[in-house]
Parts: C-alpha cells; structure tokens; sequence
C-alpha cells in the first residue's frame, strides 16, 4: 500500500480550525504546472486565496487537489489547485497556521549571521512541515512569528520571513 502524504490532512485540519475560531483561512500556493487561478492576480509565481466558505462556492479540500469557484472582480472563477502546490494554509487575522515544503524552493532569509544554536520556535509561528522525510537542511523551519497587517488586510509586498529551527 503506498504513503498516504499527510498533507492534504494538515490542510483540512488547518482549515477546520480557522473555520471553528472564527478566522479567515487563506492558503499561498506556489503557481506553475496543474494550476488554474487567475493569472493576473498571481505576483511573483505566488497567489493567496481566501478559501473560507463566504468567499467560495462548492470548495473541495480533496487529497488530490483544492478546487472551488470564487469571484475575482466580481467575475466568477474556477480555481484548481494541487496539493503539492500548497505552501501555506493560515488564518487571515492572526498568521498562525502551517507552511509546507512545496514544488519550487522556498526562500529562507535571516536577519545576520545564523547561528549554530537557533533559537526556538516563538508561540503563534508558522511551521514548515515536510509530508515526507525531514529536510536535507536537518528538520523543520519556521516563520519568525505573525505578520503584521494594516487593519483592513494584508500590507502590499510584505512577505513573511522563514528562519531554519533545529
């Protein structure tokens, strides 16, 4: 019988639990091969979409792939995305959630010289999970802590920084 990825599961549970604290879920996906959303939406081969069930119609959390309709510009759209392309799921409000290894490489930025002795994970922060073995770079990566967010949303070109954590 062959592994059954765990994240599609991950995905779900995430999702559920946005649902049940009343938050935002939005997942970020690596754009490229399998995926159908709206081209001119997507920046820098990246889209985040609001999959909360005020914003789709007919959402699939599939083991395969997340498939729905959503309005961009008040025009409806399909949306196809494949598991594999999924690089985060969170909760709009407060940036907690999970990020995924994904298709392309994920960039890891550190604020000066990293050190031999990371420091652990903050409270509230975004874990990198590994659907398979752990990472070459030796185990699990995470977000420096929530974004921060003007009240109306997200902040313009604004990306979350990841730091290695052993």
């Amino acid at each position: 019988m062959p592994d059954l990825s765990t994240k599609p599961y991950l995905i779900r549970a995430i999702y559920e639990w946005c649902n049940d604290s009343g938050f935002t879920p939005y997942i970020a996906v690596a754009v490229g091969e399998g995926v159908r959303v709206p081209p001119e939406h997507v920046k820098n081969g990246e889209i985040v979409l609001n999959v909360s069930a005020l914003a789709t119609n007919r959402l699939t959390l599939g083991n395969e792939a997340i498939e729905f309709q959503a309005r961009f510009g008040g025009v409806p759209r399909e949306v196809y995305v494949p598991i594999e392309r999924v690089i985060a799921v969170y909760a709009r409000e407060n940036g907690q959630g999970m990020a995924f290894e994904s298709a392309r490489t994920i960039p890891i930025s550190a604020p000066g010289p990293v050190s031999a002795q990371p420091a652990p994970p903050r409270a509230g922060a975004l874990e990198l999970a590994s659907s398979g073995p752990q990472l070459a770079s030796g185990g699990p990566q995470t977000l420096s802590g929530p974004p921060t967010r003007p009240p109306g949303g997200r902040t313009p070109g604004v990306r979350p920084r990841l730091k290695r954590v052993k």
